[in-house]
């Protein structure tokens, strides 16, 4: 029989690997995966320590999911950094509040707003984007106010869920500034990455970090980040199918949390 020890190394390698892929393929989904694998494979028994070490993991995922994107081009650097950098204090915030609320509630809140996102990316308009968007000069008055004010929302919502906010990222950054999906993907890492980085370490100061099983999933994500970067840039040569992918995951993923949020919810005490 296998050592348990064992096992939980495993399931924490394993879904550190899916995390990973998430993150390199539609620049998100890393912490919706997180809190459940964590919670349900992995064995963590409560649902704050899940949100906080799954920040933590995601964060750093997010981080080496990054660096390849940007090898490959697809990052805007300027319009990220403006991104994240408005997104910090909305994170911080957002955690403060969040930590307060029940995690059951947390996931089904959540599940909520990941349907509407997928809805609305899947009947946007408009697919292709404009390639040559850059924030410079020129364009910082029209593109820095949606860039900083869409940034706040969505790093206040990271925050709030305790989440690293891909899947809100990459709808904010095409609606603030137009560009690909592909982009928005790559650049979405930035924000990821920090805001992960604000949500982990306000959770750590209060005791709800689970650093072993971060580690472990730290490292099963860096297989997972190279495959889902490659998938990524074979489905963007499709102008839907990159959509529809994101859309679909975002989707699924908002109905499976609000039927486990809900589940746990009206269960017997």
């Amino acid at each position: 029989m296998l050592d348990p020890t064992l096992i939980h190394a495993l399931f924490a390698l394993a879904s550190g690997a899916l995390i990973g892929l998430s993150l390199g393929l539609i620049g998100g989904g890393g912490s919706i995966l997180a809190v459940p694998l964590l919670l349900y494979v992995v064995g963590v028994a409560s649902p704050h320590v899940a949100i906080g070490t799954g920040a933590l993991a995601v964060a750093a995922n997010a981080a080496v999911s990054l660096a390849m994107h940007s090898r490959a081009h697809t990052v805007k650097w300027p319009c990220a950094l403006a991104f994240a950098g408005s997104g910090v204090a909305g994170a911080a915030v957002g955690a403060h509040f969040g930590k307060a609320v029940g995690g059951d509630v947390l996931l089904a809140l959540f599940g909520l707003v990941m349907i509407l996102v997928g809805v609305a990316m899947f009947f946007r308009r408009g697919e292709g984007g404009n390639p040559d968007v850059r924030l410079d000069r020129a364009s910082a008055p029209r593109l820095l106010p949606p860039l900083a004010s869409t940034g706040f929302l969505v790093g206040g919502l990271s925050g709030f869920f305790g989440i690293g906010g891909g899947f809100l990222i990459v709808p904010g950054l095409v609606t603030a500034t137009a560009m690909p999906l592909l982009n928005a993907i790559g650049s979405s890492l930035v924000s990821v990455t920090v805001f992960g980085l604000t949500t982990a370490t306000s959770y750590a100061f209060s005791g709800l970090v689970d650093w072993g099983a971060a580690a472990l999933m730290v490292v099963g994500g860096l297989g997972g980040s190279f495959a889902g970067l490659r998938l990524a840039r074979h489905l963007s040569g499709s102008r839907r199918a990159l959509s529809v992918v994101f859309s679909t995951v975002v989707i699924a993923t908002g109905l499976y949390i609000v039927w486990t949020g809900i589940g746990a919810l009206t269960a017997p005490a």
